[in-house]
């Protein structure tokens, strides 16, 4: 890399990535120490929240719990290739990818570039460069993404506000909301596993925190826990595509829990008793054996 001293400066405050913050989210995946360190510096330098990962796997369980506005991605990482890397982030993510490797040939350029990069820079490289070409991604990214992340979706009786977290009853309906059935203990094989949003995932806390809490009055809204909203958020992001079964346990739960299906079965049950008309024959909120979950509008 053609470093650049005036570009370094100290690292800014608090967590990456931490939400509200209003800043662009920039995952960098990269296994070289000394460049992950100095590319991590100048992004915070110029406000960006960042997170890292050094594997690909690791990139790809990052992205999924805290999806990010564009990736910087090197090809040659310890586990599996950078490509790879790509064509998963594109089955759910449209984030721009900017690749930062030292494959200069052609063919590695352009076989990123087939399978979903928006943009190659190839090492040794100017820090001056990658940055304008990260804040042309962004700019490219911006108007499209405004279109197409929703801020707030319908399911059955219930209007769900992405951006405030309240699931609210649609104006033209009274009817009352159906509660959960009984459910399995979480924690047991059939159950839904730690809630996510408890500390230590402790069963009675995932069971305890849930309920559909609806309220008469001019607006009745439905109590979701933490857990069922980040399933929700997940698939309510990505209108129409198929998410799969693992992408959603480690983006809820995180990556030791890519086997746990029985965890989605108890949340997904649970998401459907409290939103969708029909349970037992959902329009919005499906199942593809074997493969995932799909929000449908």
């Amino acid at each position: 890399m053609r470093g650049e001293p005036e570009d370094v400066r100290p690292e800014s405050q608090g967590p990456p990535g931490a939400p509200g913050s209003g800043r662009a989210g920039v995952l960098i995946v990269e296994d070289q120490p000394e460049l992950l360190r100095a590319l991590r510096i100048n992004l915070r330098a110029r406000q960006y929240d960042v997170l890292t990962a050094r594997t690909g796997r690791e990139a790809l369980a990052v992205a999924a719990s805290h999806p990010p506005d564009a990736v910087i991605l090197d090809l040659g990482l310890p586990d599996i290739d950078g490509t790879e890397v790509i064509v998963e982030l594109r089955r759910w993510s449209k984030a721009p990818i900017i690749v930062l490797s030292g494959r200069t040939s052609p063919g590695d350029k352009i076989g990123a570039l087939d399978v979903g990069a928006d943009d190659y820079v190839t090492k040794p490289f100017a820090m001056a460069e990658l940055l304008a070409r990260l804040r042309a991604a962004l700019r490219r990214d911006d108007g499209a993404a405004g279109l197409s992340t929703p801020h707030q979706a319908t399911i059955g009786r219930w209007l769900i506000n992405l951006t405030s977290h309240q699931v609210t009853r649609t104006a033209t309906d009274s009817a009352p909301a159906a509660g959960p059935g009984p459910s399995p203990h979480p924690g047991s094989a059939g159950g839904g596993g730690p809630d996510a949003g408890s500390s230590g995932g402790s069963s009675a806390g995932a069971l305890g925190e849930s309920s559909a809490g609806s309220s008469a009055g001019a607006e009745e809204t439905l109590r979701l826990t933490p857990t069922e909203w980040r399933i929700l958020e997940i698939l309510l992001q990505r209108p129409g595509q198929l998410v799969g079964s693992a992408q959603l346990l480690t983006g809820v739960w995180g990556p030791g829990y890519s086997q746990r299906t029985n965890y989605l079965r108890f949340h997904m049950a649970r998401l459907r008793r409290k939103l969708e008309d029909n349970p037992a024959r959902p329009r919005h909120l499906l199942t593809e054996p074997g493969m995932g979950y799909r929000y449908q509008p």
